[in-house]
This record gives C-alpha cells, sequence and structure tokens, in this order.
C-alpha cells in the first residue's frame, strides 16, 4: 500500500471539476480557478481553507480501473506543504476548541444536508475513481453520513461526569475535551465512507484535522472538504494533504499531531501503529480481515444463499467486512450447486453501467494478486467451481475486472485461506459439527467479524459466546454497526484501544480532565495538617 510508483509531471495542475461534479467552488485561492474550470487534472492540496498547488514535480496517476483513463493526478506533497497544513490546524485548534459545542453541531447538521444534497456527485467520484457500481457508492456515502447525523449529538456525546459532596464541601467532576491536532489516513475502498468516520467525530469534539486520502480515489475527500467549508467549518479545521509513504511517516512522526486513525492493510497499519505510538501519539488502526460464514443444516437456504453472494461478491469484494469464507457445517453439495447458480447470474461491467452488480478491482496489481491467489487454491487442491479470471467486459476490455469466484474444498493451510485475497472470491470449506467450525474461526488471525446462518437459538447462542471476533453477525452477513456502537474489531483486525465511531470513537478523539473543587468555609487557626487527604476527614 505504501510503495507506490510515482512519476513526473510539470506544472501546477488540479482535479478536473466533472470529476467532483462542483461548479463553483466555495475554496479561495491562485489555484482555484484552474482547478474548478477543468483546465487541468492536478489536485491541490487543502491549508487553512485554501486550494494550494503542491510545487513537487512528482505525481501519480488517478486510473479509471474500468477504462485505465487518467482521471487526475495527485501530487507527492513536499514536507514543507505537510508542514503548512499542520501549522494551520494547531494556529486554528484554540479557537474551535472554545466554539460553543452547539455551535459544532450545527455545522456537522448543515454537512449532512449537503451530502445528501450531493450524494449522486459524490458517488459518481467514486465510481469514477474507485470502480465500484453507482447503488454500492451511494451506500458508501451514506454509511458515512451516518456518522456525521451522529456527531450532530455531540453535546449529549461529550459529556462528563459529576459527584457531588465527596468529602466535607468538596465536589468532583470530570469533563471531555479535545486533543488537539489529529489526523487521518485512509485506504481505497471506502473513499466516503472512511474520512467520514474521521472527521467529522475529531472536529466535532473540537479538533482540528489532517487527511490524507488514498493516492488511488482522493476525489471524494476533496468533495467533503469542500462541503465541509460550505457548511461552516472555520478555515484550517480541515486540510487535505495528498502523497504516499512519505506523507504517512511525516504523520506518524510529526510532534504537534496527538492522535492518527488508520484503516487499510496489516502492513500498513502495524507501521502506522508503531510508528506513531513511539512518538507518543494515540493510534486507532483498522487493518485486514477474513470473515467467515457459518453455514448450518437448518439455515434458511433462499436468504443465506442471497447473503453469502451479496457478502462475497459484493464492492468486487473490496470490503474490510466481505464475507469471504464460508464454512458449512454437513454436506454442502446443495450449496455449493445453488451458489454457482447465482453467481453466474451476476452482471459484472462498469460501475457506471445500470445493470452492473460488480465492478471492476481497483489496480492491475490488484488483479493480478487475486488471479495469483485463485490459481494457489487450484494448485493446492481446492476445486473450481467458478473462475471469474478470464472475464471479458464488452466496451471495458482493458478494465480490471475479475468475475465471481468460488473456490470449495478448500483447508486452513491453504495460501487462499489464511491471505486476505480483497476481491471477488469465495473460499468454501467445511466441517462435521458446529464446534469444529468455531474452532476454525478462532484458529484464524483475524477479528473483525464473522456470522452464523441458522434457524435455532441454541446454535446462534452458543455462537455468539464462543467465536472470537470483534462483530458477530446471527443471520447478518455484513455486522457493520451503526454509529451509536462502535466498529469493534479485534485480534490482527484492529491495533489500539479505541475504535472507530460511537461512544469508543468520542473517547479516542478527547482527554478527560477530572476537577475537585472545594467551597467551604475554613475555620481560622485550624493549622496545616501534611497528613495524606481523604474523605473521613471532616
Amino acid at each position: 500500500m505504501l510503495h507506490l510508483a510515482a512519476r513526473r509531471v510539470s506544472g501546477t495542475r488540479k482535479l478536473r471539476s466533472w470529476v467532483l461534479g462542483i461548479g463553483n467552488s466555495s475554496f479561495s485561492s491562485s489555484a482555484e480557478a484552474s482547478w474548478s474550470s477543468g483546465k487541468s487534472l492536478r489536485v491541490p492540496n487543502v491549508i487553512g481553507g485554501s486550494l494550494v498547488d503542491s510545487v513537487s514535480s512528482e505525481a501519480i496517476d488517478v486510473i479509471n480501473p474500468a477504462t485505465q483513463e487518467v482521471v487526475s493526478q495527485v501530487p507527492l506533497t513536499t514536507k514543507e506543504e505537510f508542514k503548512s497544513a499542520v501549522a494551520a490546524a494547531k494556529e486554528v485548534f484554540p479557537s474551535w476548541r472554545n466554539t460553543p459545542v452547539t455551535t459544532r453541531q450545527r455545522v456537522m447538521l448543515k454537512l449532512q444536508d449537503l451530502i445528501r444534497k450531493n450524494m449522486d456527485k459524490l458517488a459518481l467520484s467514486i465510481t469514477t475513481e474507485q470502480g465500484k457500481t453507482l447503488k454500492d457508492a451511494q451506500g458508501d456515502v451514506f454509511r458515512g453520513l451516518e456518522v456525521v447525523e451522529h456527531a450532530c449529538g455531540m453535546a449529549t456525546l461529550q459529556l462528563g461526569e459529576y459527584a457531588t459532596n465527596v468529602s466535607n464541601g468538596i465536589d468532583t467532576f470530570s469533563i471531555r475535551e479535545p486533543l488537539g491536532v489529529c489526523a487521518g489516513i485512509c485506504p481505497f475502498n471506502f473513499p466516503a465512507m472512511i474520512p467520514l468516520w474521521m472527521f467529522p467525530v475529531a472536529v466535532a469534539c473540537g479538533n482540528t484535522f489532517v487527511l490524507k486520502p488514498s493516492e488511488k480515489d482522493p476525489g471524494a475527500s476533496m468533495i467533503l472538504a469542500e462541503l465541509a467549508k460550505e457548511a461552516g467549518l472555520p478555515d484550517g479545521v480541515l486540510n487535505i494533504i495528498h502523497g504516499t509513504h512519505d506523507i504517512v511517516n511525516a504523520i506518524c512522526d510529526d510532534e504537534d499531531i496527538r492522535a492518527v486513525s488508520f484503516v487499510g492493510s496489516n502492513t500498513a497499519g502495524m507501521h502506522i501503529y508503531s510508528r506513531a505510538s513511539a512518538s507518543g501519539k494515540r493510534v486507532q488502526s483498522n487493518m485486514g480481515a477474513k470473515n467467515h460464514g457459518i453455514v448450518m443444516p437448518d439455515a434458511n437456504f433462499d436468504a443465506t444463499l442471497n447473503a453469502l453472494v451479496a457478502a462475497g461478491f459484493g464492492a468486487a469484494g473490496q470490503r474490510c467486512m466481505a464475507l469471504s469464507t464460508v464454512i458449512f457445517v454437513g454436506d454442502s453439495k446443495q450449496w455449493e450447486e445453488k451458489l454457482v447458480e447465482r453467481a453466474k447470474a451476476l452482471v459484472v461491467s462498469a460501475g457506471t453501467d445500470p445493470k452492473a452488480d460488480l465492478g471492476p478491482v481497483i489496480s492491475k496489481q490488484a488483479k493480478e494478486r487475486i488471479c495469483r491467489l485463485i490459481q494457489s487454491g487450484v494448485d493446492e487442491g481446492a476445486r473450481l467451481l467458478i473462475d471469474g479470471r478470464g472475464i471479458k467486459v464488452p466496451g471495458y476490455e482493458q478494465g480490471n475486472f475479475i468475475g465471481p469466484t468460488i473456490l470449495a474444498d478448500a483447508t486452513t493451510d491453504m495460501e487462499c485461506y489464511k491471505e486476505e485475497i480483497f476481491g471477488p472470491v469465495l473460499v468454501c470449506l467445511q466441517a462435521e459439527t458446529l464446534d469444529e467450525a468455531i474452532q476454525i474461526v478462532n484458529r484464524n488471525q483475524y477479528g473483525n467479524g464473522a456470522a452464523i446462518f441458522t434457524s435455532s437459538g441454541i446454535f446462534a447462542r452458543k455462537f455468539q459466546n464462543e467465536i472470537e471476533a470483534g462483530q458477530v453477525g446471527i443471520n447478518v452477513p455484513i455486522p457493520v454497526p451503526l454509529p451509536f456502537f462502535s466498529f469493534t474489531g479485534s485480534k490482527a483486525s484492529f491495533a489500539g484501544d479505541l475504535n472507530f465511531y460511537g461512544k469508543a470513537g468520542v473517547q479516542f478523539y478527547t482527554q478527560i480532565k477530572t476537577v475537585t473543587q472545594q467551597w467551604k468555609n475554613l475555620p481560622s487557626g485550624a493549622g496545616v495538617s501534611l497528613a495524606m487527604p481523604t474523605s473521613q476527614k471532616p
């Protein structure tokens, strides 16, 4: 994820307005004219409320995965430009933290309204850069929007605690205060949802923010930054910096950044967690997954098939909560036949095709890796029930397409089982009993999510109690909680102490201050006592 090729480009150029879907920019800067007019491909940074062209001569092409057309170019931002963004966030922090929480809530209320009004524009940007279908892209935006809606209640979410008269005339209370400058490092697979997991909660708590979008699809973050400015977010509260590993390391090392949020691969996530933690930062790092679904013989046949197909192949399998592994308890033959039948019925096409069920994967490199892992499964003895590697989409022959693929009779020592494939590949295993199936899941290093499909409350309760995963679904294939709970991945899928959004998210972006105050008439001439004060003192 962090090792990417860059190429030299000339001039200072910005993202085309047709990608962003923004006509009249709220930003004001020397960069705005060429950026919003569509005269240039180069994406600017957002620093202190202005669009700022990077002076870097290096940039990365953002490629439409369905057509291979260059959509835009992301600059490899310089260290000085990064420092400017952090400085802008640091400068505005004192005034923003002292802004009444009700005012911050109103900004979030306005932002959620603007996101709703611009959902189609956001979805088109996501589909153009990332490849997922327009319907799926709208879901991407909506799941992020729900976090913004939750942040509208920050006055309640950020409440502290109060205890009166803990000792004679003494009261104690705690308050939650913002940390300062926070940062977010985003993956390619959810260009709107993941940024919205991060900065709305952070800034509603009173922090300022530096966001690094994925270099593969920055358009949605740029739109969100503009909408946040239009909603009334003051200049400098949200800044956007583009780049790759150099910017990631700068975020980890910068002494003015207090907390880092990350979603992405395990390799990058553990690097960020270790490096940022070593410099004294709070870190929440959501990483890889291998989510299992256990199918019991008594499961509802049609509902379970639909769930497996949707959760396994939706978004071309590029979800950290994709249900990529199925364990059939007992005979699997009837399940396999119908899975193949329904997988073959799915339409693979460009995300802008209204008939498309799944679009391309993000890059040619990703496609090559997925195909290699499929072949490794075949070589190690798995049965290939349906092979999506050779698919060609008329009109999009150069696209990064892989059709639905099912590997049966897999075992836990196969590479296709051990690796997170991150493609439209369903790996099927078998177990004789529920106990055996649970043991398989629990031995896996990851712990993002797991699901069971059954009509038995006894089976469901056993699974719920014994499974070692952070998010559990009972007849729910992708059990991602709504924002009044938190995204609670565990084991190798998460590093840190506090998860994303919900109560844990508010706790992550705030620190507790406890105040003990005394208001009472003290007797004169009482003298000085050096003994440890306790609540037993009169």
